[in-house]
């Protein structure tokens, strides 16, 4: 990433940023500044949506051994040959295969055995014919209908052959995947271990979240929201409660044990926007003042080889540089794709959306009719227009804009 040789970090409260970094100048920083992942090892059972730390090779066949694929009579095929309705023939019936039971004897021509579902196929049959082709009469069967050989039969490794690679590493696991693994007898698995993320969110007008808002205090919005977020991520949160608006504090917060910092609220240039100072004389503040709208506060930098990130107290403000800084890095130490997760569409605008050249802007829109509409691209305390949204699009830093009619991609809100 491109440094600035003559920026130095400083107390910036009541004088503004000496500069605004590119949304591209920021990402570059991130990805210069997440550390590599590590992996832990978890239980099967615990695996769900968990990252997979290393390839996974079976040492087993699945199945491995020849089982019933439907319910019926184990046979030799030749047996049944030219077997119609009009043309029976008959089998003796001289045991049975039930799962996990297997039948002990030997088949002869003109004998068979019963047979369930995924029971083993004794070695000498070599077909199934199903139940409802026969009529049954005692130790007796009535064949009125033919079977080729292999018919109904699952053969070793035809699910899974020993040996082969059966998920790889960086796949984020499934329950399905689950099932696959512990089908090759696997009860513990390598995963990525999920970063730990301290939220410092600070105010001293903030109530806990779900309090009723009463005299000049308003409730805490962003921890539920940026939990959630994280969650989503991939990323473990840790937050023991709301902090005081006072330098004390705040860097007592920061020697959390932790991967990442968050830092909602007190971010900006106000007289008690403390973290900027505190990150700068502590550690290192290495952006501070983005330029994008919402946001624009932003900042990012380290302490004691954690990733701290400064993010804007207003609820949309902090939506928007979560997703496009922290997400990031979260994501990065998760072992998941750096991108955004959001599922994405194409779609003409209704009205135009207008921008100044210089300033990436984050524009909510909702989809109406097969049309974008925007809802707005200001107001970073109305939270509210986020939920009324369908999702958002991105206007470049080089771009004015975009006209009425203009093919937009929307990043859904999911």
């Amino acid at each position: 990433m491109p440094q600035d040789p003559t920026y130095r970090p400083t107390d910036v409260r009541m004088k503004g940023f000496a500069r605004r970094w590119t949304v591209q100048d920021c990402l570059a920083w991130i990805d210069q500044q997440t550390p590599a992942s590590v992996t832990e090892t978890v239980a099967l059972a615990d695996a769900n949506a968990r990252v997979l730390g290393s390839d996974i090779t079976s040492n087993v066949s699945v199945p491995h051994f020849a089982r019933a694929m439907m319910d019926g009579f184990a046979v030799f095929a030749s047996d049944t040959s030219g077997a119609t309705t009009y043309n029976s023939q008959s089998l003796k019936v001289i045991g049975q295969s039930l799962p996990g039971n297997p039948f002990d004897g030997e088949i002869s021509h003109g004998h068979c055995i019963r047979i369930m579902t995924g029971a083993p196929m004794p070695s000498d049959a070599d077909a199934v014919l199903p139940v409802e082709h026969t009529v049954i009469h005692d130790d007796t069967i009535v064949i009125q209908g033919e079977v080729a050989p292999g018919k109904h039969v699952g053969l070793p490794g035809e699910d899974i052959r020993s040996g082969t690679t059966v998920l790889q590493q960086g796949r984020q696991l499934r329950p399905q995947d689950l099932g696959v693994l512990s089908s090759i007898g696997v009860s513990e698995v390598k995963v990525v271990k999920r970063p730990r993320i301290r939220l410092i969110i600070t105010g001293n007008e903030l109530l806990p979240p779900g309090s009723t808002p009463n005299d000049f205090n308003i409730t805490d919005a962003n921890s539920p929201m940026l939990s959630a977020l994280i969650a989503r991520d991939g990323g473990k949160v840790i937050h023991p409660g709301i902090i005081p608006d006072n330098p004390s504090s705040i860097l007592e917060a920061f020697k959390a044990d932790a991967e990442i910092i968050l830092v909602s609220g007190g971010s900006s240039v106000g007289q008690e926007d403390h973290a900027p100072r505190l990150l700068a004389e502590h550690g290192s503040l290495d952006i501070h003042g983005v330029a994008m709208r919402p946001s624009s506060p932003s900042g990012m930098g380290t302490f004691d080889n954690k990733l701290v990130f400064l993010l804007p107290g207003n609820p949309v403000s902090c939506l928007c540089a979560y997703d496009f800084f922290a997400a990031r890095a979260v994501r990065k130490l998760a072992g998941r794709p750096a991108q955004w997760p959001h599922r994405v569409l194409t779609l003409p605008l209704a009205r135009k959306l207008v921008s100044t050249v210089g300033r990436t802007d984050y524009a909510r829109v909702s989809i109406q009719d097969g049309m974008v509409e925007p809802i707005a691209i200001s107001g970073a305390s109305v939270l509210s227009s986020t939920t009324r949204a369908d999702g958002f699009v991105i206007i470049a830093e080089d771009l004015e804009g975009f006209p009425r009619g203009a093919e937009v991609t929307v990043y859904l809100y999911e």
